[in-house]
């Protein structure tokens, strides 16, 4: 028997940019091919910011659909989690700023920081806040403006990643539906192997930062792909025990949308056909935080995910982070 919920998601919503960056389009920017990034990634396209656009607004645009998907008021909400690498800010918050253009004039807003993890680790946030009665209305939003801070130069890495934004309304359980298990992990030691070195304490913005691209996503690949099968695999065993499941009694699988070899590596390894994933990475690349809650919002949106689902959220990201959340709807 599956645990009993006490928090769930009341409403969902997501939002991309209207530009499109196509493969061919890349081929003209770099050297590199459409075929190449098919085979190794699944990405055809990826959503671009406007100029005279932020991470705000696009969060903005989740959360008001979430909230009216929900039936709740912004003055509701008690709470916005934001989960972001790519704020409009050092400081304050991009959660704060997401508060203001909302209306939310009575939430707590804060950010967290777990690169492609984060809209997982927002969701155990929310569910601990309700199970302990602090908060009954949670905004978790993920939402990346990671276009910023690519590479163009970079043919590694500049043909992965896109814009977007996903949130999610989460408030207490009604009955049997809702969040049955959360985990989240991290392991600093591999630090190395993902991340954006400039622009904070260790090097500050300087102009050799600036001159030796810094400020831009760094990544070793191959080393990432190895420790993101093994470290998801590790999450799912863990919140399938937690909740009481078999592989067999997932309906859905909905994993971070960074490559498609990694996403079929883990489906294998679950048993799982493509007809119960979740994949739209073709559409929108990797987009971090924002890739799971608008991979589900999708999911629901066109009937895939119903009334009586149970779907299996799983990630991993720079940290090294990962996480999973089961969820009952």
């Amino acid at each position: 028997m599956t645990e009993t919920p006490q928090s769930m998601i009341a409403g969902m919503g997501h939002a991309v940019p209207s530009k499109v960056l196509t493969n061919h389009d890349l081929e003209k920017m770099v050297d590199t091919n459409d075929q190449w990034i098919r085979e190794r990634t699944g990405i055809e396209r990826r959503h671009i910011l406007e100029k005279d656009k932020t991470n705000s607004d696009l969060a903005k645009q989740a959360g008001v659909l979430a909230l009216q998907d929900a039936g709740i008021k912004p003055e509701e909400v008690d709470c916005i989690i934001l989960a972001t690498i790519s704020g409009d800010m050092p400081f304050p918050s991009t959660a704060c700023f997401v508060q203001a253009k909302l209306g939310a004039v009575n939430a707590a807003a804060f950010d967290i920081s777990a690169a492609c993890s984060g809209f997982l680790y927002g969701l155990a946030l929310a569910d601990s806040f309700i199970r302990s009665k602090k908060f009954q209305r949670v905004l978790v939003i993920g939402s990346e403006t990671l276009s910023r801070f690519t590479d163009w130069e970079d043919r590694a890495t500049c043909v992965l990643f896109g814009d977007g934004a996903g949130a999610a309304v989460v408030v207490p359980s009604d009955g049997i539906k809702g969040i049955i298990a959360s985990y989240i992990r991290s392991d600093g030691r591999l630090t190395h192997l993902l991340n954006t070195p400039g622009g904070g304490s260790a090097h500050p913005t300087s102009h050799d930062t600036v001159d030796q691209h810094m400020h831009f996503i760094k990544m070793e690949g191959r080393e990432v792909f190895k420790h993101a099968v093994r470290s998801m695999v590790d999450a799912v065993k863990h919140s399938l025990k937690q909740a009481k499941l078999r592989p067999e009694e997932i309906d859905f699988l909905v994993p971070h949308q960074a490559n498609v070899r990694i996403i079929d590596a883990i489906a294998e390894r679950l048993h799982m056909g493509r007809d119960r994933v979740c994949i739209n990475v073709q559409n929108y690349g990797n987009t971090s935080a924002a890739s799971i809650p608008i991979a589900l919002d999708e999911a629901r949106r066109d009937g895939r995910i119903h009334e009586g689902s149970t779907c299996l959220l799983v990630a991993f990201g720079g940290g090294l982070t990962w996480a999973s959340t089961i969820i009952r709807f």
